[in-house]
């Protein structure tokens, strides 16, 4: 039995306003049994979303120093990881492969001595972790019939829950294992009551080789996650190829791994052991040991995101023989310590990175080759405004020329000057086409815009939007029309930022006949530009795409100021960094509005208070939701990365609503 006092703050903060004053005067004392708890009584009580903390589960992979054969030094060791594992939050706990005994006890685990010191340990154990809020999985020999098994042990709170062997692909069994009648069997799902989408499967040492091991199996059945306990020593490039495995099997599987692999204390008589564990998540490491250490290595895994598997593949959901184990858990407050890069879309590593926009730049040269030849063109129509998007697509139909082999004057860059373009912007648009050796063309559409206006009976002192897209539906008039004359293709400059926006003039430079930037967000396109400016020809355009990287981000528009840019996009529709942080947790990761709210909040404290963040969120869903007409009809262009807003990618309905997502958001206070 427990007993609950309620007078803590965060559960009086759930009652009714009306109860809390006799709540705080008169203490409540409940009993009832632990198993009830958390499953019903306390959620009359407790709002559960105040502990879920957006599926974030705290886990670790232990490791700890071991004697090989010496269970009770062994099963000190253990016991004080797992006090030291609840007393830093952590939820689920894997130590390696039979370190109760050792992993490398050969013969000798056929010992009777050895077997049932190894259970007497086991006990020790289930009792250490009475009353606490960690489910421990940890490896143990167990003798069944004439076979000795490597197998986990299972425990949670003073429980034995199961025990999963190696190599057993037979039904699930009841075995006597502490004097209790325990499920044994691999094909086992271990779920938590309050958080379904916290369940896990046991995969154990050479398993993991096979050529479909059970985790493959477990993770159709439903489990998020797989507690993984190993014992494979170390030898040249050995870590690096294990990380490269469970890197692939996380993401072919969607699914966290925690892979707790013996360590030092091994024997050496044939091998080393260094403990490289570590925890992935959907392709990704999220934490690693240091060779040869011994302890925790802590990690969230984001079970919300791994279970939300229908919207990234046609996942198959079989059960297929699995028996599922549920557990209470208390789904407390923790802190964070995932990190989020700020970029999601740009790779942190310099290396990478120059790669990633290597690669990048071919794929848009080699897309756009491959339609102007299909399409028989005779010139590519860019309009270059001195911008980040409109330089990228002039590299990109270079390049493409190049790939044709015909000479580059067959890309023709349009300057269209007008109300808002400052000579900066347009000496660099014209600088840049120059020296890449494409042919240049300068339109003031000054004068026909006038014109149009006066024709509609537009006041033209009046800077409405009108007096904005009227300039941009001119442009890309002058544009067609120019590639109608000289039998070419007009190549769109939008990028994929600003499609999630909606930031595109319907009529005007939404349309094109090739988009070659419509997957590539705003931040990456600047790291591209960055990489071609010393690349690009030699570093040829250095300078002048130096320039244009420095230069604000704005369409332009309105009337300069002093000579300069007067109107900036960031300022208007906010911050590209916040937006493609959005897009890519908010819109492909599936995150939910707080959720999305309170990651960004932790990943730019510092730089962006949660007001301002909370601010462009609120933006973001808005102009995401009903700017998707502008998608619905957007022309061709390849698909870059994981993420993308084709219609032939994203299918969305033109009428859907923000009222849901903007409603999380207004709960918030």
């Amino acid at each position: 039995m427990v007993t609950i006092i309620i007078t803590d703050i965060p559960i009086i903060s759930q009652l009714p306003t009306f109860v809390k004053p006799f709540f705080k005067i008169f203490p409540i004392f409940i009993d009832i049994p632990k198993r009830l708890l958390y499953d019903r009584y306390i959620s009359f009580f407790v709002d559960w979303s105040v502990f879920m903390r957006n599926g974030f589960i705290k886990v670790a992979a232990i490791t700890p120093e071991i004697r090989v054969c010496d269970t009770s030094y062994n099963t000190a060791q253990i016991v004080s990881l797992i006090d030291k594992a609840y007393a830093e939050g952590i939820k689920l706990a894997v130590f390696p492969e039979l370190c109760i005994t050792g992993a490398t006890c050969a013969d000798i685990f056929h010992n009777r001595l050895l077997l049932s010191s190894a259970e007497n340990s086991l006990k020790t154990i289930i009792s250490a972790t009475s009353g606490k809020n960690c489910v421990v999985v940890v490896g143990i020999p167990v003798s069944r019939l004439s076979m000795v098994y490597s197998c986990a042990a299972v425990i949670l709170d003073g429980e034995l829950l199961a025990v999963v062997p190696s190599e057993y692909f037979g039904e699930n069994v009841i075995l006597d294992i502490c004097g209790k009648n325990v499920l044994f069997g691999s094909k086992i799902l271990l779920k938590c009551a309050a958080l379904p989408e916290f369940s896990f499967a046991v995969e154990i040492g050479e398993d993991s080789k096979s050529s479909v091991p059970l985790s493959a199996y477990a993770a159709n059945a439903g489990a998020t996650i797989i507690a993984g306990l190993y014992s494979f020593p170390k030898t040249v490039n050995s870590a690096e190829l294990f990380s490269a495995q469970i890197i692939a099997q996380s993401s072919r599987l969607l699914c966290g791994y925690i892979c707790a692999l013996a360590g030092e204390g091994e024997s050496t008589s044939g091998a080393v052991y260094s403990a490289d564990s570590l925890i992935a998540e959907s392709g990704h490491i999220q934490a690693k040991a240091e060779p040869f250490s011994t302890g925790l290595t802590p990690g969230d895994i984001d079970v919300f995101y791994l279970f939300d598997r229908r919207t990234k593949c046609g996942f198959d959901v079989n059960e297929d023989g699995f028996e599922t184990i549920s557990f209470s858990l208390p789904l407390e407050k923790n802190n964070l310590t995932k990190e989020f890069p700020c970029l999601p879309f740009v790779p942190s590593c310099e290396v990478k990175r120059a790669g990633r926009c290597a690669d990048i730049l071919s794929i848009q040269a080699h897309a756009l080759k491959k339609r102007i030849a299909h399409a028989g063109a005779k010139c590519a129509v860019i309009g270059v405004s001195g911008g980040l998007d409109s330089t990228l697509a002039l590299l990109a139909a270079v390049k493409a020329f190049d790939l044709l082999g015909r000479p580059r004057t067959g890309v023709v860059a349009v300057t269209m000057p007008c109300f808002g373009t400052t000579a900066r912007t347009k000496s660099n648009a014209l600088r840049l086409a120059e020296i890449l050796g494409a042919e240049t063309r300068e339109i003031d559409i000054t004068a026909a815009v006038t014109q149009h206006l006066a024709d509609i009976g537009h006041d033209i002192t009046d800077t409405n939007v009108t007096y904005e897209n009227a300039q941009a539906r001119e442009r890309t008039q002058v544009l067609m029309d120019i590639a109608n004359d000289l039998g070419g293709l007009v190549v769109g400059t939008g990028d994929l930022s600003e499609l999630a926006l909606g930031w595109a003039t319907y009529g005007g430079d939404q349309i094109s006949m090739y988009s070659v930037n419509a997957g590539i967000p705003k931040t990456l396109i600047r790291h591209i530009v960055e990489y071609a400016a010393v690349s690009f020809d030699g570093g040829k355009a250095h300078d002048v795409l130096c320039d244009i990287l420095t230069t604000p981000v704005s369409p332009e528009l309105l009337p300069p100021e002093n000579g300069d840019i007067s109107q900036r996009t960031e300022e208007l529709v906010g911050p590209y960094e916040l937006h493609d942080f959005f897009l890519y947790y908010g819109i492909h990761a599936g995150f939910s509005p707080k959720k999305l709210l309170y990651v960004a909040t932790s990943t730019f404290s510092g730089k962006f208070d949660s007001t301002t963040i909370l601010s462009w969120l609120q933006v973001f869903y808005r102009r995401f939701f009903s700017q998707h007409f502008k998608r619905s009809c957007s022309p061709d262009g390849p698909k870059i990365g994981s993420v993308s807003l084709s219609p032939k990618d994203f299918a969305m309905p033109g009428d859907a609503r923000a009222d849901l997502w903007l409603a999380e958001l207004d709960s918030i206070g």
